[in-house]
């Protein structure tokens, strides 16, 4: 790949999406704002993920653990000419952080610390040990309870834990003998009671801190936040410098802490990744999505203070359906091109329009520029020394009338639609004119309830796999998402929105279309939808 494709096609592949929801979503407003074009990757084992919903395209990998995990993700990046891999969970760092050669060979980048770093963080008797090294307090851990002799209550958790699994506060040493039992390789330290504290950090390639925004931790489940206030405490964001000047991390780092009753901040864990409410800050101002765009296209960055200090922000859950049932389809919402009719037979009409503009006889020669995947008309000026022609002729194209046919079965299919009640919609991509001039000679403004071309919302912006057409649509029609279906041939772009709505979604495999590509869940012809819809229901 050339360097003008890497910096205006990014590809980012994160690993174990999980539940990583918010933070796919503030790569997608960071690609939007900074008008860059990013194809998001999540990696997933089981491949049932809810974030995969959000992803463009989904990749199936081995356990973090087998030996052939890295393999499987060089692979991965290889053939889909992957940017950049971003970790989301504790699991594959230390993996990925002692092959991180093996991905620059192949021209892939992998935001990740280094490894010695990294075990640092894995151990937490070394995590306490490192913030006292930097001249910070930390509770001291040791590793066998029948030694600990600093006070009750105290804590007990997981040496390599994380996420708050197995950690629990003792209140003398009768229980911490008992949880000793069930907790296996644990550290046990003081239990130090205050306000507990998140310092999401993000650095540069090499550790120099852009980023820093400490947030209270108000409302935890399970070792994620639900609820926190950003609070931009000078003293914290010192002492945040101070753990990067020695850390030097790569990207993102999540540090814990406790504020003491005393003023006193003791902490606790260093996670060098993002963690789960990294996005919250990225509201607030940190931008770190944004930050690693820019870094990747080898933009200057500089320190970022513009910070919502005392917002508050609340997390909720959101479901996504990843397996389809069964029930009554009351809505279907059509794509056009290659759906209901063939793109390539506009463009074969719409070299005809731009031939007889040139005088005719240039209809064969445009179709054989389009069959070797060149820019035919282009090809076509530059031929017969008429370049300064290009804009009018280009518009030509754009504006014409065409002459393009629906498939067949789809006139009778959409009558069968339309007379069992269905409601029946076109979601579009493109110019408006052109669109328009395509659905007037399909006829199909006189048999389908509602059309939206993207670009008329407000620019291209709103093109698929953006959702807002679908809302409106949705919204229109007073339906429930889980009641309506989408159609569509690009299993690029066409699917996304509508999953994430909860909508049903088939994948119309045409053969002849322009984005073809083999998948398992398809309607191979269009006409057939209806014994689909009597199948589903």
């Amino acid at each position: 790949m050339n360097l003008w494709d890497r910096r205006n096609k990014m590809r980012i592949l994160f690993t174990g999406v999980g539940r990583r929801i918010e933070l796919l979503q503030a790569f997608r407003s960071a690609a939007l704002v900074l008008n860059k074009e990013l194809k998001i990757y999540g990696a997933d084992m089981a491949g049932a993920a809810p974030a995969l919903a959000y992803c463009d395209y989904t990749r199936k990998v081995v356990a973090m653990n087998d030996p052939a995990y890295i393999q499987n993700l060089i692979d991965i990046c290889v053939v889909d000419k992957i940017d950049l891999v971003i970790p989301t969970i504790d699991t594959d760092l230390l993996v990925l952080s002692e092959n991180i050669n093996r991905f620059a060979e192949i021209g892939t980048k992998v935001m990740i610390s280094t490894p010695d770093k990294i075990r640092i963080c894995r151990d937490k008797n070394n995590t306490s040990q490192f913030f006292v090294d930097c001249g910070l307090q930390a509770p001291m851990p040791v590793n066998n309870w029948q030694e600990y002799n600093a006070g009750y209550p105290a804590f007990i958790k997981p040496k390599d834990g994380s996420s708050s699994i197995n950690a629990y506060k003792v209140e003398n040493a009768e229980e911490l003998e008992v949880y000793a039992g069930q907790v296996a390789d644990y550290i046990v330290q003081p239990f130090v009671d205050g306000r507990e504290y998140t310092i999401d950090v993000f650095c540069d390639w090499h550790g120099e801190p852009i980023s820093i925004v400490p947030r209270e931790r108000l409302q935890v489940r399970a070792g994620e936040v639900l609820k926190t206030k950003i609070c931009m405490d000078k003293s914290m964001i010192e002492e945040a410098k101070a753990l990067c000047k020695a850390f030097k991390p790569c990207g993102p780092m999540t540090v814990q802490l406790i504020r003491d009753k005393d003023g006193v901040d003791w902490f606790i864990e260093i996670n060098p990744r993002f963690g789960g409410g990294a996005p919250l800050s990225m509201k607030a101002g940190a931008r770190s999505a944004e930050l690693i765009l820019q870094l990747l296209d080898g933009e200057e960055v500089s320190y970022t203070y513009d910070t919502a200090d005392g917002a508050v922000y609340s997390r909720f859950d959101q479901s996504v359906c990843i397996e389809e049932g069964k029930g009554i389809i009351k809505g279907i919402i059509f794509d056009l091109d290659d759906t209901l009719y063939s793109e390539k037979e506009y463009v074969k009409s719409g070299y005809k329009a731009v031939s007889d503009y040139l005088g005719g006889g240039y209809e064969e020669k445009l179709w054989q520029f389009f069959e070797e995947s060149k820019p035919a008309i282009d090809m076509l000026l530059t031929e017969i020394n008429l370049e300064n022609e290009k804009q009018i002729v280009l518009n030509v194209y754009r504006q014409h009338k065409p002459d393009i046919h629906l498939y067949d079965g789809v006139k009778d299919m959409l009558k069968e639609l339309h007379d069992k009640g269905i409601c029946i919609g076109i979601i579009t991509d493109g110019r408006p004119v052109g669109q328009h001039n395509k659905i007037e000679a399909l006829g199909l403004d006189k048999v389908v309830d509602d059309i939206i071309v993207t670009d008329e919302l407000g620019g291209v912006q709103f093109r698929k796999p953006c959702d807002i057409a679908f809302r409106i649509m949705i919204q229109r029609w007073r339906l429930n998402p889980a009641d309506v279906m989408y159609v569509g041939d690009n299993i690029l772009k066409d699917f996304q929105a509508p999953q994430q709505l909860g909508m049903k979604c088939l994948y119309y495999k045409n053969n002849d279309g322009l984005y073809w590509l083999c998948e398992e869940r398809n309607l191979q012809s269009i006409e057939k939808i209806t014994d689909i819809l009597i199948k589903i229901e």
